[in-house]
């Protein structure tokens, strides 16, 4: 007659009764409760926050690549040397046949648009208020190529009429009081030359669209005008400072930068958004490998104590040990029993914590937006973090990790006590009994 087969029925059945036992019957203790308890919310909280990082990683890439280049091509500074007095002037690079060489750019595999630009730094004031702005000199067609500036759920005002105004973020159109159709004054420090030298330019233009980026520090300083006039004002004749570049892969960017350097000429340079936002980036990655050692100790200290109810319950069980090794159980038998009570108490634990975790994560936007309106604001600043919400990206890869490391480590615990309870001597086990 051949042995039953390892994790046969009678063992699943054994393991789950003695689960389900009262405390008075030797059956489940206060600690694999606890253990069961702290799985569950260190799951959770694993998935949240995976979720959370993730989110907010998406989010904040969104309203880079939403509202900006993803690289731009601009010149180097051109040097000058005084022959008389040997002094060396350095006038920043410009751009003079822009059409042919935005043309050229695009005709590059993997390109998908470019946009000739001119930016300058700007005093904005209106209503008895100033703020500081960066200007982008922009033609109407290449502006409403960008999604987060022409979304119709975030702005206000005709993106036609751009032609005879300007279009200015939220955040100055807060703090200056403007609404649409106000007149905002701009004062650029390099303006009108004159025979007493270069004077401030001063000119007042009609607020005619106020968009919103999804970024706070955009929103606070962003000011689009139309592309001639900003040639114009900031005395860029024929001129514009750099070409944007956007392409199909935004995260692969690199890939472009040594085609677009032949094709602008020898002495072009590239800027794209990693460079300007790599650092930030690397350091989010960083945190979340910090942040999920962090959170998998929570996990191992809640497994251990899987340990400590199954020591207890394996005393409680000792005559009952016996009983079924004098039956005919083998000590294979009696470690998978004991195994599988710890085994239940990780698979349970963890399968709670991935529905709390997955609610979690759902439901974390409106449950920040709740304790912020409670902290009047303080909970979360967009002025500190960039983004006006705190969002969530569940992905089923971070779901996973966080379920295989839960049951990884409630199996591994579970294998100790588990053998103290098959090598139980049957003899010493009936004693007294």
């Amino acid at each position: 007659m051949s042995s039953p087969a390892p994790f046969s029925r009678y063992e699943f059945l054994i393991a789950w009764r003695y689960l389900r036992a009262r405390r008075a019957e030797g059956g489940v203790s206060v600690m694999t409760w606890i253990s069961l308890i702290g799985i569950a919310l260190g799951v959770m909280a694993l998935i949240a926050t995976l979720a959370v990082r993730a989110g907010f990683r998406a989010e904040f890439v969104d309203t880079i690549l939403g509202a900006n280049a993803h690289t731009s091509v601009y010149m180097a500074p051109d040097r000058f040397e005084n022959e008389l007095t040997g002094e060396v002037y350095v006038t920043p690079g410009r751009i003079a046949d822009y059409d042919a060489m935005a043309q050229k750019l695009a005709d590059i595999d993997g390109v998908t648009r470019t946009a000739p630009v001119i930016r300058g730094q700007v005093m904005a004031t209106a209503n008895d208020a100033s703020n500081v702005a960066e200007v982008y000199g922009i033609r109407l067609d290449d502006l409403k190529a960008i999604p987060r500036i022409v979304d119709p759920e975030t702005s206000s005002g005709e993106i036609e009429d751009f032609g005879s105004g300007i279009a200015i973020g939220s955040g100055i159109a807060r703090d200056l009081n403007l609404r649409l159709g106000d007149k905002l004054r701009l004062i650029a420090p390099q303006g009108a030359k004159t025979a007493f030298g270069t004077t401030p330019r001063v000119n007042a233009y009609t607020v005619t669209y106020v968009f919103s980026a999804g970024r706070y520090d955009i929103d606070q300083t962003r000011i689009y005008m139309p592309l001639t006039e900003a040639q114009s004002y900031f005395n860029r004749e024929d001129v514009v400072d750099e070409i944007e570049v956007f392409v199909s892969d935004p995260e692969k960017v690199d890939d472009w930068t040594l085609p677009l350097l032949q094709a602008a000429g020898d002495r072009a340079q590239i800027w794209s958004w990693r460079d300007s936002s790599g650092s930030f980036l690397a350091a989010l990655d960083m945190e979340d490998d910090v942040m999920f050692v962090i959170l998998s100790v929570l996990v191992l200290i809640a497994s251990m104590n899987i340990t400590s109810g199954l020591i207890m319950l394996v005393k409680n069980k000792g005559r009952d040990i016996g009983i079924l090794r004098t039956m005919g159980l083998t000590e294979g038998a009696v470690l998978r029993v004991f195994f599988l009570c710890g085994a239940f108490t990780g698979i349970i634990g963890t399968i709670a914590g991935v529905i709390l975790g997955v609610l979690l994560a759902l439901n974390v936007d409106s449950i920040m937006a709740l304790i912020n309106s409670l902290t009047g604001g303080n909970a979360w600043q967009p002025e500190v973090r960039g983004i006006y919400r705190l969002p969530a990206d569940l992905r089923a890869w971070d779901v996973f990790r966080a379920v295989a490391l839960s049951l990884t480590l409630s199996f591994v615990v579970t294998i100790f006590p588990a053998r103290r309870a098959a090598r139980m001597n049957p003899v010493e086990a009936l004693r007294y009994e």
